[in-house]
């Protein structure tokens, strides 16, 4: 059928796929499961893997991918037919395939935005909404196709609608109508607690106030038994309602707060300090504490924490948030800066606020505590406790009145309060670079942004975008007008100065002072641990690199960053990586003196580490043995597969590059070409450029320094390595004396590292008999060494020779021993690698199943493993038998990936590539 109005899709029922208003036949179930993935995941990729999976879960046939490509086609020849206006269209969008199409043709796009378009509308408005959405529904999700697409959003869409739908009738006094239906979904679901509130409600307006206390009792009966829990807060509150006869419930409407007049000699307090100039940066966080504060939530004393490191702005978005949101407090707003005050001095504080004669308060504290709760008992009110030190401090001022908010700042994270509170805990960050320069702006009373928009980002980052900094950076220039901005900026930027710069000493007020406060008290094995990570060099610290450092084992070495963290001292952006503020760094470097031997035992432990990984990536072949000779003495990180290992090394990157950079100013040299070599896997396989090129130069620099013939010679072939990876000249006198330092040094597995780089250099320049003898060469000897990688990589290397000379067919033969080689071997890259080139000979042959059999392969191994530049070198093959097959826009799709990847990696192939997609798109 041809469609007037283009397509329209649903999945809230059996699949549905409309045109014109009129159903159109889809085929096969595999065709239906394959679309029920794309709809649900409409306008974004959907994985071929995931296609698969889905369809097939751990079975699938040996073509499933091509019965996938199968299903494509027939899909797009059906949506063409049924709507060539192209209002749907299915796109090849690595690594799958993606449903392109207006979000409002989707009925649960349209469910969604009726139901979020409802929140907020009065009752009748709302509950019409929500029937309309309700009625989108034909019945089960997607029940009639194979495969299992991600539907539970959905179906939790569906019943929160409902409860939204039925909270709203209730607020238009439907009780009686809804009493069945209520009893029916509590029977279908009877663990939600939302709908046994309303079942309970509806009953008791409808004098049915037994039934709403066994609703009560049932649910409380299968929750402990079968979950092992008790019915959360609001049910609980709705229970003691019920069984008191509270009056509220029978009201009908919204609920209000019942303003409960003061008794005699009772005010309404207002202890707030006055704000601070306007926040920057904290809407998000806003926006969480609005929500803690509807009324929805706030059914009873509810507790919020803000925590952060010092000087982050957790007291003025406090105060800020507190004076804007009063209003929604009809009993008062109380405060109370905690510090190392004693609850009971603050109950003496609270209860005068409250109208208490200070002659009435109780002497013994537990007394106050209970004229404060009493007090308090039936009141909303806000209590905001600003900077405290501990649980202990906070849990006698919580107020038990329903619909109260307690507004927590403190450097600590108070988890105790979430396990005696159910508290809520948000964690402020540093601002946006945005943020910071409008901050900057509003303390300065003029648009320095604007006036000098790069002097204005400098001040923020010299800051670390801490509040705290840019108040007092920016108060300097407001105090000092003779000060300019570039004077400022210029003692910011010397690190020694940069915490001097940031004190106001007359106000007692600066990033430093703050510091002080954090780190008093700290206890000395949490200090030590503390006063390392400062020193040391990189981004992050492991628990691992800490356990090395500081000679402790690895679970104290945790224990003690996870309670650093605690304290807001240390972030911990990722499981077992933690990362300083630059800020605080420089305050560690200000109190710490330097230590040569802490430096050492870092290195030593990178040494072990990056052997052990490197060797889950590829065998070792140069006779370097730091983990087998540490005898497990030092705590490793745990990397079982080659792919674990890249992320380790992808992580530690930053911090290797600083390492070896101080390794190199304090004299360590042996250690630093070491370090250098043990990375040189890593760096092959993620092609990496840029700092690499810089740690080769400090490699070799450092092995020539030392004098060590071993070192020479590894750090030649790893700047071989990179300078033929980069296209970069590869000079034939540096592979002649490294051959020359490998015969001196009489060892074979060095000889064979040397044969195939002279081999490689000859091969360049194109002396190719040369170059084959010495691959043949490097090949014999590898085989006496019982080096399979030596063996496998010389055999590869004579295939790329005969490649070159013309002989397709015994380079065909030669690569395949190499793929086997390396196969055995269990050097994974090596293995991706040797496929790929195997798939290109079959593509120079005109073997072109083959090729792309190789080729496939070559790029889902490639891309499990993380590697990069070989899933390029894939794509770039797959791309070349899909234009031989004049499949276009499959090439296309290929060699465009290709080319991302080989731009991400900098490699010399991507122009290769770049010039065969201009010719597709050019050609007629």
């Amino acid at each position: 059928m041809r469609s007037k109005t283009g397509l329209e899709f649903g999945v809230l029922g059996p699949l549905q796929v409309l045109a014109d208003g009129s159903p159109i036949q889809l085929g096969r179930k595999g065709m239906r499961g394959l679309l029920a993935m794309l709809v649900v995941g409409a306008n974004r990729p959907v994985a071929i893997d995931d296609i698969v999976d889905s369809l097939w879960g751990d079975a699938p046939p040996a073509t499933a991918r091509t019965i996938v490509h199968g299903y494509v086609s027939k899909l797009r020849k059906v949506l063409e037919e049924a709507d060539p206006t192209g209002s749907a269209t299915i796109r090849t969008t690595p690594p799958g395939y993606e449903l392109s199409v207006d979000p409002w043709r989707l009925d649960q796009h349209r469910a969604r935005q009726l139901v979020a378009s409802a929140r907020g509308k009065p009752a009748a408005i709302r509950a019409g909404l929500l029937r309309e959405a309700l009625g989108l529904w034909r019945g089960p999700v997607l029940t009639d196709v194979p495969g299992d697409p991600i539907t539970t959003d959905l179906d939790e869409l569906r019943l929160s609608a409902i409860e939204e739908r039925i909270d709203a009738e209730l607020e238009l006094g439907r009780h009686l109508e809804l009493v069945g239906e209520l009893r029916q979904l509590c029977t279908e679901y009877p663990f939600r607690e939302r709908m046994v509130a309303h079942s309970m409600r509806a009953l008791y307006r409808s004098g049915q106030r037994a039934d709403a206390l066994e609703a009560y009792q049932r649910f409380h009966r299968r929750a402990v038994e079968e979950l092992g829990i008790d019915p959360g807060p609001e049910l609980r509150m709705l229970h003691k309602q019920v069984l008191q006869d509270d009056p509220a419930l029978s009201v009908i409407g919204a609920a209000e707060t019942r303003t409960v007049a003061p008794r005699a000699g009772i005010v309404v307090p207002a202890l707030l300090p006055a704000s601070a100039s306007r926040l920057y940066g904290r809407g998000e966080d806003g926006r969480w504490l609005d929500d803690l504060c509807d009324s929805r939530n706030l059914t009873a004393t509810t507790v919020a924490v803000l925590t952060g490191p010092p000087g982050v702005g957790k007291s003025a978005l406090a105060i800020t948030w507190g004076h804007e949101h009063a209003e929604k407090f009809p009993h008062g707003v109380l405060y109370a800066e905690l510090g190392s005050a004693e609850p009971g001095e603050v109950l003496t504080r609270f209860l005068v606020a409250l109208g208490v004669p200070a002659d009435g308060v109780p002497v013994q504290e537990e007394d106050r505590v209970g004229l404060y709760r009493s007090l308090l008992a039936r009141r909303r009110v806000l209590v905001v406790l600003d900077d405290a030190v501990n649980v202990e401090q906070c849990q006698a001022l919580l107020p038990p009145g329903s619909g109260s908010l307690v507004l927590v700042t403190s450097r600590r994270r108070l988890e105790g309060l979430v396990v005696s509170n159910s508290a809520r805990i948000r964690g402020l960050g540093v601002l946006d670079e945005d943020s910071a320069v409008r901050l900057v702006d509003d303390v300065l009373g003029r648009p320095l942004s604007a006036d000098d928009p790069a002097a204005s980002r400098k001040l923020a980052e010299l800051c670390g975008c801490l509040p705290l900094a840019l108040r007092v950076a920016a108060a300097k220039l407001v105090i000092s007008p003779e000060w300019t901005v570039e004077d400022l900026i210029g003692e910011l930027a010397e690190d020694g100065t940069r915490l001097r710069s940031l004190e106001l000493p007359e106000s007692e007020v600066g990033v430093r002072r703050a510091l002080d406060l954090s780190c008093r008290g700290l206890p000395e094995e949490l200090g030590e641990v503390f006063r390392t990570v400062g020193r040391a060099p990189g981004r992050w610290v492991s628990p691992h690199a800490v356990a090395a450092l500081v000679r402790t084992p690895l679970d104290s070495a945790r224990r003690r960053l996870s309670q650093l963290v605690d304290v807001n001292l240390l972030i911990e952006p990722w499981p077992d990586g933690y990362a300083m503020h630059e800020l605080v760094r420089l305050y560690v470097n200000g109190i710490t003196p330097s230590d040569p031997q802490a430096l050492r035992r870092l290195v030593n432990y990178y040494l072990v580490a990056c052997d052990h990984v490197r060797t889950a990536i590829r065998p070792a072949r140069d006779g370097l043995d730091f983990a087998l000779r540490d005898n497990g003495c030092t705590a490793l990180p745990s990397v079982a597969t080659p792919k674990r290992a890249l992320t380790w090394f992808d992580q530690e990157w930053p911090n290797l590059v600083a390492i070896v950079h101080a390794a190199a100013e304090e004299g360590l040299h042996d250690q630093v070409w070491q370090l250098v070599r043990l990375v040189h896997n890593y760096a092959t396989v993620r092609a990496l450029t840029g700092e690499w090129i810089a740690l080769v130069g400090f490699g070799t620099a450092s092995a020539e320094v030392t004098g060590s013939l071993l070192g020479q010679v590894l750090m030649l072939d790893t700047a071989y390595t990179t300078n033929a990876r980069m296209g970069r000249p590869v000079l034939l006198p540096d592979a002649r004396r490294a051959h020359r330092i490998a015969t001196e040094l009489g060892e074979r597995r060095y000889l064979v590292l040397t044969l195939a780089q002279l081999a490689d250099v000859l091969f360049r320049l194109r002396h190719h008999d040369e170059a084959l003898l010495h691959f043949w060469e490097s090949v014999e000897l590898a085989k006496r060494e019982g080096d399979l990688v030596g063996e496998a990589h010389g055999l590869n290397n004579v295939a790329q020779v005969e490649q070159a000379m013309g002989r397709q067919e015994t380079a065909v033969r030669h690569q395949f021993q190499a793929v086997e080689i390396y196969h055995r071997s269990g050097d994974q890259a090596s293995y991706v690698c040797g496929i790929d080139n195997l798939a290109e000979l079959y593509l120079e042959l005109g073997r072109l199943d083959e090729a792309e059999e190789y080729a496939r392969t070559g790029i889902e191994l490639a891309s499990a493993g993380g590697m990069t530049l070989y899933e390029a070198f894939g794509r770039h093959v797959l791309g070349g038998v899909l234009v031989r097959r004049a499949e276009r826009v499959a090439a296309t799709a290929e060699l465009v990936e290709a080319l991302r990847l080989y731009e991400q990696v900098n490699s010399r192939r991507a122009a290769e590539v770049r010039a065969i997609l201009e010719s597709l798109s050019s050609d007629v």
